[in-house]
Parts: C-alpha cells; structure tokens; sequence
C-alpha cells in the first residue's frame, strides 16, 4: 500500500509561484509518481509524471515552460514547481502513484491518489 499526502497548495495571484508536495509512504511499491489536476465542472487532466529515478519525466504540454516536477528520494517526496501561474491553473491538484512500470499517463493505471490539495490563482 502507498499513502500520498499533498500540501502547498494556496491562493495566488497571476505571475506567481507555488511549489506543492507529495508525500509517499511505501513508495517501494510504486514505480512512477503523477500529478493530476481537475479544474471545476472539468475532468481531471494530466500534468506531470516522474520516476523515482529521476531519469524519466513528462510536463503536459500545456504547462511545459512553467511547471517543473522533480523528486527528493531520500524524502519520499515529489515536487511540482509552478511558475508563472495563470487563472486557468486554477484546481484540485492531486497525487497518483503506479505499480506498473508502463509509462502511460492514463489515470486508470494509477494504483494510488492522495486527497488532492487546492491551488487558486486570481487575476
């Protein structure tokens, strides 16, 4: 079993930054870490993936410039660094960890999500 716990998330305003977290425990069972964001009355979208490795990563298109994950192994923790934020970051963004060692973005090969933590961005 993996637990994910998200925190930084906050209010912000255009132009600004926001480094959020997430938390593994037993990260031994996971391969592949994922951050997902869902905007509201929107499906819940892709933004980043990492490995534990560090070796392998993928930015979504739409933030790539701004958005930047890396990993801390020795903290079991993930990193998404978002700069330059817009009012259309605004969302729920949310964990994931995978088992598999497929490197799909798809959400149903995700094992593991954290609770999510909000991030809003006024104009």
């Amino acid at each position: 079993q993996v637990q994910l716990v998200e925190s930084g998330g906050g209010l912000v305003q255009a132009g600004g930054s926001l480094r959020l977290s997430c938390v593994a425990s037993g990260r031994s069972f996971s391969n592949y870490v994922g951050w997902f964001r869902q905007a509201p009355g929107k499906e819940r979208e892709f933004v980043a993936m990492i490995s534990w490795s560090g070796s392998l990563t993928n930015v979504a298109d739409y933030v790539k410039g701004r958005f930047t994950i890396s990993r801390d192994s020795a903290k079991n923790t993930v990193y998404l660094q978002m700069n330059s934020l817009k009012p259309e970051d605004t969302a729920v963004y949310s964990c994931a960890a995978k088992r598999s060692i497929s490197w799909s973005i798809a959400e149903n090969e995700f094992d593991y999500w954290g609770q999510g933590t909000q991030v809003t961005v006024s104009s």
